[in-house]
């Protein structure tokens, strides 16, 4: 099951954010996850309930998961066309001659913190929602975790 490392790979990203925006907790993730990644969504959502678990800034954090199309490119006849229909064949002339262009990766698309308002003196817990800018699309797994 590489879900499992899958989702090691986007907390370490995900921390690594927090730690540049100075976040203390983190309410959801919002991916992008290719059609044809291999990655099987209710097992990723599985591994990522017992994952955060175990990181004090992920705990109760929300995963939601996008799908991105994947799309095939012609390079005879230089056209895109949608792979899971079609696959390797192209629609526009039969031909071969085809590479996928995108729907095999996994990118992290939002980060969703959850902070308290510095300024808010009523003792409430009321948390605000902010959105921190994210710059790591795609994730890096072929490196070794840390």
């Amino acid at each position: 099951m590489h879900e499992l490392g899958v989702v090691f790979y986007i907390i370490r990203d995900v921390k690594a954010v927090a730690a540049e925006n100075n976040v203390s907790k983190v309410a959801e993730v919002t991916i992008e996850l290719g059609e044809v990644s291999g990655v099987i969504p209710e097992y990723l959502t599985d591994c990522w309930e017992w994952a955060c678990k175990k990181e004090p800034l992920m705990v109760g954090a929300k995963l939601n998961i996008e799908t991105m199309q994947a799309i095939t490119f012609c390079e005879d006849c230089r056209k895109e066309y949608p792979t899971v229909q079609y696959a390797k064949i192209c629609p526009h002339c039969g031909s071969e001659n085809t590479y996928l262009l995108r729907g095999r990766d996994v990118n992290i698309k939002d980060i969703t913190v959850m902070d308290k308002d510095p300024n808010d003196d009523s003792g409430d817990d009321t948390a605000t929602m902010a959105q921190v800018d994210n710059d790591h699309n795609g994730l890096d797994i072929s490196g070794p975790m840390e």
